[in-house]
């Protein structure tokens, strides 16, 4: 099948005929953590002529709207590091046809940012949340900041966001025994969670993966356990398949790249803060937009060319071995999430 947009139907299309009607953005490399499981101790970050602009990143955005996505999830490293972050999300959340501009963050800056980015137009937001304990943060994140980011969740929740999530990568070993202490946690502020299996993106040496790989069954037994989980028929544009509980406004999402694989249903493509267009989360291929940004600047329609020659690509599904070595070698803070 040949994939497509018209402008009769404003619907972008792969090579599979899924719809592809969301974006995730990257807009910085940086980070204020060095989560184990995301990047190095001694990263090396982009010098700065090879980051895109703010304004190269909303024509980016704008061609994708013209295209026919619908939803721009701000991603990092940490956006909230990226300077004029607000008024980036202001300006994207003035586009003709976007339904919904989202951020997800460390929460670590969400103190000072949580009301003038839902002042801005942002809607929900996703916060990474791995645990509650102090030490165990400081060894996962690599930082001494539990603080601030519990401090930042409450700001956030105060702010009036229509929707805020938590985002908890589950390794066996480091922090498997709290997952009922971080559902409880959620469900005392009356937001969401979700529990993520590791993705093995880049090579590390803090920790064996396979040693520390815990499915998405086990947290739902856990869980399950202490709260009956009901499943939800509610659409989501992202891969998370969601439960409720009987008692509780609050939703339990399970991300399982390894158990569960979702590419049959994949809506997205990730552009990284180099402008690379990747087309599956789960592969190295990516088409280089920062070229055809700088050549034109400003002018969409060589963007949008080029967008709908690369979707026919974009494979059918990744493959996660847990036995292998990373397929892919890019560490997730240069991935966008």
């Amino acid at each position: 099948m040949t994939m497509h947009a018209t402008e009769d139907q404003n619907i972008l299309r792969d090579g599979l005929g899924r719809t592809i009607d969301y974006l995730r953005l990257s807009v910085t490399d940086r980070c204020d953590f060095r989560c184990v499981y995301c990047m190095s101790e001694d990263v090396q970050f982009l010098p700065r002529a090879q980051v895109l602009t703010l304004e190269e990143l909303a024509t980016l955005a704008r061609a994708f709207t013209e295209l026919g996505v619908k939803r721009i999830r701000l991603t990092g490293g940490e956006p909230l590091v990226r300077r004029d972050i607000v008024s980036l999300v202001e300006h994207l959340s003035d586009l003709p046809g976007l339904d919904e501009v989202t951020l997800t963050t460390n929460g670590s800056q969400l103190k000072q940012f949580a009301k003038p980015l839902q002042q801005a137009g942002l809607r929900r937001i996703n916060i990474s949340l791995d645990t509650l304990q102090q030490d165990r943060f400081s060894s996962l994140t690599r930082r001494d900041k539990l603080d601030q980011v519990f401090e930042g969740i409450d700001a956030a929740v105060t702010a009036g966001f229509e929707r805020i999530k938590l985002n908890a990568v589950i390794l066996k070993g480091r922090n498997d025994d709290e997952i009922v202490a971080l559902v409880e946690y959620a469900r005392e502020r009356n937001i969401d969670i979700s529990f993520i299996e590791e993705m093995p993106l880049g090579q590390i040496t803090e920790h064996d993966r396979n040693a520390t790989y815990c499915s998405s069954d086990e947290v739902q037994q856990v869980i399950s356990a202490q709260y009956p989980l009901l499943a939800s028929t509610e659409k989501t544009s992202g891969p998370s398949r969601y439960f409720r509980m009987a008692d509780s406004q609050s939703r339990v999402g399970l991300i399982s790249p390894h158990s569960h694989n979702f590419c049959d249903a994949c809506n997205r493509v990730r552009i990284t803060v180099e402008g690379q267009l990747l087309l599956c989360l789960g592969r190295e291929n990516a088409v280089d937009l920062r070229a055809i940004l700088r050549r034109y600047p400003g002018d969409t329609q060589p963007l949008k060319d080029a967008v709908i020659s690369a979707l026919n690509y974009k494979p059918e599904r990744h493959y996660f071995n847990r036995d292998d070595q990373p397929q892919v070698v890019r560490f997730m803070n240069m991935t966008g999430g």
